[in-house]
């Protein structure tokens, strides 16, 4: 019997988020093992009269490949792949990996030639900018295990945040739009931050399940030389296969100027992250999260950074819509959550408060919160 929260997520991602049309190449990349979803959407890219292409990955192999590679080994493969990414219209990224740190032993050097050739000139240059994509995580047991769930409650919880009425979240997101669109100065106080920065002039954007799925943040950028202060991250984040806690970082007219997390050899390889390139100790994404179902961090960035009451700041690339000149290898969203039980917090624009301890508490905004968006 098929599940019809697959078929729902399928037709989601095919004619919500990618707007798949006929004639349209439509690129299904793959990582895990999970194939129930993969065939309901080639069935709805079929329907749509797209022409589906599937690439099947595996990130033990991604490993083997990262842990012998070179730069003329990378730019190969970076070119091959171009060349295939270039002939998309549409790309519909699956990640299910069964173990979230396969690439933590893989040499700084290597990743970082992978993040500055494959993953910025194939993704950031060409599947960002050229064709309708959405990425989304598929639900397994390591995925459970990271939320601290059994694997039937993390699929229905799954289920649940993935295929939320995105088009009343997308009115609810207008208000607050208007008001990033028009705010200046944004401060942001809590337990161990206190940060300010300008948004004035740059683009905001809605994002309800267009190019993530589950979604729910809106997002700007601060000026890339306005920011100053402090922020402590509450939820752990997980990047290049090592989970930070803790993590501090302290801005002086833009630039991270010192950065922490909670041990000593994950503040030294946070640094090395933050060392990739010029633009990785700037700021390049600043965002407020408000999907009504994900309430807890599962070190898992697609989830994390939806979460209600919480925002993240981002170290590295911005994105062209929403664009402050700043440019990276890396994109690196840290998640902040402001609900009591986290520490609490106070978001201002211009002075006015906005949210405070994780829900907006102006007229306006408040249709955002979780008990109205559910």
């Amino acid at each position: 019997m098929r599940d019809q929260r697959i078929t729902k997520l399928a037709d989601i991602l095919v004619n919500h988020s990618c707007r798949v049309k006929k004639g349209d190449n439509v690129l299904i990349d793959i990582f895990g093992d999970d194939r129930n979803l993969v065939r309901e959407i080639i069935g709805k890219v079929y329907e749509a009269g797209g022409f589906p292409h599937i690439q099947l990955n595996d990130h033990t192999v991604t490993r083997a490949v990262l842990m012998g590679t070179s730069k003329d080994h990378m730019t190969q493969v970076t070119e091959l792949q171009k060349s295939i990414m270039r002939k998309m219209d549409c790309y519909i990224g699956i990640r299910g990996a069964n173990n979230i740190n396969e690439l933590s032993d893989v040499p700084a050097e290597n990743m970082s030639l992978y993040m500055r050739l494959f993953n910025s000139q194939v993704h950031s240059e060409i599947r960002v900018k050229q064709t309708r994509w959405v990425v989304l995580r598929y639900p397994n047991e390591s995925m459970a295990q990271l939320a601290g769930m059994s694997t039937e409650q993390f699929e229905d919880f799954y289920f649940e945040v993935c295929n939320v009425d995105y088009k009343k979240m997308d009115e609810a997101m207008n208000p607050l739009q208007k008001r990033m669109e028009d705010a200046d100065l944004v401060e942001i106080k809590g337990q161990g931050t206190d940060l300010r920065f300008s948004i004035k002039g740059i683009p905001v954007i809605k994002c309800a399940g267009e190019c993530n799925v589950p979604d729910g943040e809106v997002y700007t950028a601060p000026i890339k030389d306005s920011v100053n202060g402090h922020i402590t991250f509450t939820a752990p984040t997980l990047y290049q296969g090592t989970v930070f806690e803790n993590v501090r970082l302290e801005f002086e007219n833009g630039k991270i100027v010192k950065a922490t997390a909670n041990s000593d050899a994950n503040t030294l390889k946070l640094n090395e992250i933050l060392d990739t390139d010029d633009g990785s100790r700037f700021i390049g994404e600043f965002a407020i999260g408000v999907n009504p179902s994900i309430s807890h961090p599962m070190k898992d960035i697609l989830f994390d950074e939806k979460i209600n009451g919480s925002f993240h700041f981002t170290p590295g690339q911005a994105y062209e819509e929403a664009d402050n000149s700043n440019r990276s290898a890396i994109h690196w969203d840290m998640v902040c959550i402001q609900r009591p039980e986290y520490g609490g917090g106070e978001i201002y624009f211009d002075g006015e408060l906005i949210r405070k301890d994780g829900l907006f508490v102006v007229e306006d905004l408040e249709g955002l919160n979780p008990n109205n968006l559910k």
